[in-house]
């Protein structure tokens, strides 16, 4: 009896192990979140004022979480080179540092995020403006990332999209609201 409930249990755990193998080989890696919004100023004045990474300050819903957080700058602000770090003792807002990697005047700004605390990541982010009518800009933004094995079986109980998105979805509307009052 003892022998039949070892080899029950010893086939139980392979199984397990197995299924296990199984999510990790065939959950995807990959992630991104893109949310967008139309903003009632023309487009060169919304990409101005966005493409200065010093200016998530006011509308970035991390920076609004730890306003004591430490900042440090290098570079120019709004060109290709300039970085902004942060270090914060909040884990919502944890360390790195962000730079800007490639600009197309009025219509990109492309970033990569180097987050180190609460855990070492990378992820490209970017934010777009275009045309929505006269006087008026849609703006997205966005970020991919990748989890590598087996981490990415996170990504089956974490709902990236919905936590992320709101994040972005606030500071959007936190663009909007500053740009739209400037004068």
């Amino acid at each position: 009896m003892l022998k039949k409930l070892l080899i029950a249990f010893g086939l139980l755990i392979f199984v397990g192990i197995a299924v296990i193998a199984a999510l990790i080989m065939t959950t995807k890696t990959d992630f991104g979140v893109e949310r967008e919004i139309t903003i009632n100023k023309p487009r060169n004045e919304v990409f101005a004022y966005a493409k200065l990474v010093k200016n998530q300050n006011e509308w970035g819903p991390w920076f609004k979480r730890d306003p004591a957080m430490k900042q440090e700058f290098s570079g120019t602000d709004g060109s290709v080179g300039f970085i902004s770090k942060w270090e914060s003792q909040n884990p919502e807002v944890g360390s790195g540092e962000q730079e800007i990697k490639r600009i197309v005047e009025n219509e990109r700004i492309e970033t990569e995020l180097r987050f180190k605390q609460p855990f070492e990541s990378k992820a490209d982010a970017y934010l777009t403006t275009e045309t929505a009518g006269e006087n008026q800009t849609r703006v997205k933004w966005g970020f991919k990332s990748s989890m590598p094995k087996p981490m990415n079986l996170l990504l089956l109980v974490m709902d990236i999209e919905k936590e992320i998105g709101k994040d972005y979805e606030s500071g959007l509307d936190g663009l909007k609201k500053a740009v739209e009052s400037m004068p």
